[in-house]
């Protein structure tokens, strides 16, 4: 989903451009949103494209929103203008998103792939909440071929379901809201919810209040889901938005976790590729290597 983070600036300097060009191969991006994403108005698979060839990237990968999930209005926080124009809320009283335009999408994403034949275009789709809604997924999954399927937690249940946001922390305990979120993606993961990729597994780090974050705090929680994700055989995925701790990739590994994938979750063209040299840096470190074709999975050395 798009939101604001002060950490995500959106001019990349010249002298930057010209040391990602002239740097190693980047890997792949593998959580990408255009304009069929009911949350990226900014989006354009066509500009996102030229982007990536640019950026010299191998393959990127157009994971486009599909939430079912309703949503309770807090008063807190009003429904973004933009995603209003996409979406509304019901008679009742609760945010919905319209439904992933298939057709449409896949038609664009074939004049993409014919108007850049260099470039590897893959198909995708990021499910929220995706054991919540096994019916939805199934029918979605039924009418269209995805090489990549995100699995991706952005909501709670409290009364209601509720938007992940930096209003549901408790000053008193922002840990909580940590813990809660891993012990939903716990239960997401040890269903049957039919997705390959964990996505942003640090998603509300993107609302941490003020002090440093630090993962340390919650690494029994880390492990346990992260163990559970390699017992699945799914691979996680190392999100850019706010760059992955390096200490959960290491665990990752330790956990016996097989692949990871890098995705900077943009929602306009100019965000591709998010701090990916450092990322592919970090994922080497942790003992995960390229595979033998630029645009597979990152595995274990």
């Amino acid at each position: 989903m798009a939101h604001r983070t002060g950490r995500l600036r959106t001019v990349t300097s010249p002298l930057r451009m010209l040391r990602r060009k002239a740097g190693p191969a980047l890997p792949p991006d593998s959580h990408v949103h255009t304009q069929w994403s009911w949350d990226a108005p900014g989006g354009s698979m066509e500009r996102s494209c030229r982007r990536a060839a640019d950026l010299g990237l191998p393959t990127v990968a157009f994971t486009e929103h599909a939430d079912y999930t309703r949503w309770a209005v807090s008063p807190h926080k009003p429904v973004n203008e933009q995603w209003m124009h996409r979406a509304g809320i019901g008679p009742d009283g609760r945010f919905g998103t319209p439904r992933l335009d298939v057709t449409g999408y896949l038609e664009c994403v074939q004049r993409c792939r014919e108007q850049f034949p260099a470039l590897r275009i893959l198909t995708g789709v990021e499910l929220g909440e995706a054991h919540w809604h096994p019916a939805e997924v199934t029918a979605l999954l039924a009418g269209g071929d995805f090489d990549r399927v995100l699995g991706s937690l952005h909501s709670l249940r409290q009364d209601a379901p509720v938007m992940v946001d930096a209003n549901m922390y408790d000053p008193a305990r922002p840990g909580a809201l940590i813990r809660a979120y891993l012990a939903e993606a716990l239960t997401m993961i040890e269903s049957s919810a039919p997705f390959g990729v964990l996505a942003h597994i640090d998603y509300p780090v993107r609302y941490w209040p003020g002090r440093r974050f630090d993962p340390a705090e919650f690494e029994e929680e880390y492990r346990a889901v992260l163990r559970t994700l390699a017992d699945s055989g799914r691979a996680l995925e190392i999100n850019t938005r706010v760059p992955l701790a390096a200490d959960i990739v290491r665990w990752w590994h330790d956990v016996g976790g097989e692949a990871v994938t890098f995705g900077s979750d943009a929602h306009a063209p100019e965000h591709l590729a998010w701090l990916f040299a450092e990322a592919a840096a970090m994922a080497e470190a942790s003992g995960f290597r390229p595979g033998r074709q630029p645009h597979d999975l990152w595995r274990r050395g």
